[in-house]
């Protein structure tokens, strides 16, 4: 029989108190841990990533009055990918509560940026069915507002940032190829490089082809020290 959880700590930091506590617990469990996957976070994944989507984009809306449709679509992207969704799942401090099955939990699910993600966005899901979307735009900007501000680097992502510069010189776009693949199933490990005609090829390496690619992208720009936030109108 499962031990009553104390979700009180974890409220306090999302900054929402549950009307029905149910939901927050499906959106802590892993698929693994549940004999139902309706009574997992799956689904409320699905409805907390379309929830942070439209808060994140609203936020954007009111914040850049001057900046193009471009701009923000790539703000959004930045704020909503699985990076910096797992973030926000740290910073809620979620990795004690999430109920995994005993091979995740061996496997180290609860750090697992991937997991961490998809939590979050289930949590937002939950709090948007419990209190609606005032409730969850509260809880998405007390985490995600910062963010939203920062002049950072990663403002795209490596990969579409690498293409951008690469279309403005009128280069062939940047070409990912899978050097190997290894580690368990669990915890896969993927080296992918990026080619690009006139440069050395870069390796990056990841727990996907996805990880693998944008860090790949991301090491490409460092090394080339190309701006990953170039003015639009040098772009064609």
């Amino acid at each position: 029989m499962r031990m009553k959880i104390d979700y009180g700590p974890l409220e306090i930091q999302l900054g929402h108190f549950f009307s029905d506590r149910r939901l927050l617990g499906w959106a802590l469990t892993h698929v693994s841990a549940s004999t139902d996957r309706s009574i997992s976070y799956e689904r409320l994944e699905f409805l907390g990533d379309r929830v942070l989507g439209l808060i994140v984009a609203h936020m954007l809306f009111e914040a850049f009055p001057d900046q193009s449709e471009g701009e923000l679509s790539r703000r959004l992207a930045a704020l909503v990918r699985k990076e910096s969704c797992a973030e926000a799942a740290q910073i809620w401090g979620v990795g004690p509560y999430i109920q995994l099955g005993e091979g995740e939990a061996q496997a180290g699910g609860s750090t697992k940026r991937a997991i961490l993600g998809d939590v979050c966005e289930a949590i937002i899901g939950a709090v948007y069915l419990d209190g609606g979307i005032d409730a969850a735009s509260k809880v998405v900007k007390k985490v995600f507002r910062d963010k939203m501000f920062s002049a950072t680097a990663d403002l795209r992502d490596g990969k579409t940032a690498l293409q951008e510069w690469a279309q403005a010189r009128r280069l062939p776009t940047p070409q990912y190829k899978l050097v190997s693949r290894g580690g368990p199933d669990h915890a896969p490990r993927f080296e992918i490089a990026v080619e690009l005609p006139g440069f050395e090829p870069i390796i990056g390496v990841g727990g996907s082809k996805r990880a693998a690619e944008q860090a790949a992208a991301t090491a490409f720009i460092k090394r080339e020290k190309i701006d990953p936030q170039p003015n639009e109108k040098s772009v064609v």
